[in-house]
């Protein structure tokens, strides 16, 4: 598949974070606005390349620590309008159709801002984001509660209270490692009681028995990354693979696994594009969507996650088709929403593709 061809691709991402995602020249620009004199360098192209040269540890928690530079520079509501319209206006430009972007609402409370304030700032730059992309492209919130802190009930209401307000759902995240699922039982509690969607990062610093409680204790619809759910898979020397039951139960209930492949890379999930187990996962049909994760951080656009992929195991359209399609089925919209994008703008776009 051609990049002119991957590019126009129609695309669909559910795993995306804000704070992961900003323009290197921006995160300059706003640090001197604000003061905030932590940055490595002020050259935005050697800022793009120290975010990923950190990033690519090894280490989940390493990882993590390049987001303290983009969070300190969004603190106001002015810069995350900002930050939240030039995400949604590059999404847009790498083919993006619709996207559900992540962050943790606690971490832009540095200079006064209620949890409200921050919400309805980010949801503000996200229509206006639209807006100058001529509608090519809709985005909805996912709000983060972080798995190290106990503020996770309060994002879960805040979730409920602003979901017809362009929320979409809920996420934690954070340092997996020490941090299970089922510490946040209350907050998971909360949003099944009203009705309203979540997504949990887990099975990628842990294995299978994160995605068991993550799926099985907390009841989440989708779960962030879950590569590791290959613990529960046996691959026999002729190639076959025995599924256990917690493996059968993500396929056979159609959970959809958020796969970020670079991202994977870059935290030790995985050893490289090759053997990434994206294939298997795929090949013994479970609901795979692709992602970006944080497109700064791992210096990745969907476009490049897509190319990785054609590289790696020669996919083309039909199974782009399959993963874009797959992303907006496990979408956190009406089902009518749903089925207008698939039927209206992603099996077009594809059939013009081929």
């Amino acid at each position: 598949m051609h990049l002119s061809d991957i590019l126009r691709a129609p695309k669909a991402v559910l795993h995306d974070h804000l704070d992961g995602g900003l323009r290197p020249a921006t995160i300059i620009e706003l640090a001197r606005e604000c003061g905030y004199r932590g940055l490595p360098t002020e050259d935005p192209e050697a800022l793009g390349v120290w975010f990923r040269d950190a990033a690519d540890s090894g280490s989940l928690e390493r990882y993590l620590e390049t987001f303290a530079h983009t969070c300190a520079v969004m603190q106001t509501r002015e810069s995350l309008e900002r930050v939240a319209a030039e995400c949604a206006e590059d999404l847009a430009a790498d083919g993006v159709v619709y996207a559900e972007v992540r962050y943790a609402p606690e971490q832009h409370q540095e200079r006064g801002l209620t949890l409200d304030e921050v919400v309805d700032a980010v949801n503000a730059g996200f229509r206006e984001g639209e807006r100058r992309t001529g509608g090519r492209i809709t985005v909805r919130a996912l709000l983060t509660g972080m798995r190290h802190t106990d503020r996770s009930l309060e994002i879960a209401e805040l979730t409920v209270a602003h979901r017809e307000r362009g929320v979409a759902g809920f996420d934690i995240a954070g340092g997996e490692i020490g941090n299970p699922p089922a510490r946040h039982l209350p907050a998971f509690q909360h949003l099944k009681r009203h009705n309203c969607h979540f997504t949990i990062h887990a099975g990628e610093a842990v294995g299978a028995e994160s995605i068991h409680e993550a799926v099985q204790i907390c009841g989440a619809e989708r779960i962030g990354h879950g590569v590791r759910i290959t613990d529960d898979i046996t691959v026999h020397d002729d190639g076959s693979a025995a599924l256990g039951h917690l493996a059968a139960y993500i396929r056979d209930n159609r959970i959809a696994l958020e796969v970020c492949p670079t991202s994977n890379l870059q935290t030790g999930a995985a050893k490289d594009y090759a053997t990434h187990p994206i294939d298997l996962l795929r090949r013994l049909g479970f609901r795979i969507t692709l992602n970006t994760d944080n497109r700064l951080v791992s210096g990745t656009t969907m476009s490049r996650e897509f190319q990785h992929m054609a590289e790696a195991f020669g996919y083309g359209p039909e199974v782009f088709e399959e993963f874009t399609v797959s992303a907006v089925e496990s979408a956190f919209l009406p089902l009518p929403e749903r089925r207008r994008l698939i039927d209206e703008v992603i099996r077009p776009g594809y059939a013009a593709l081929r």
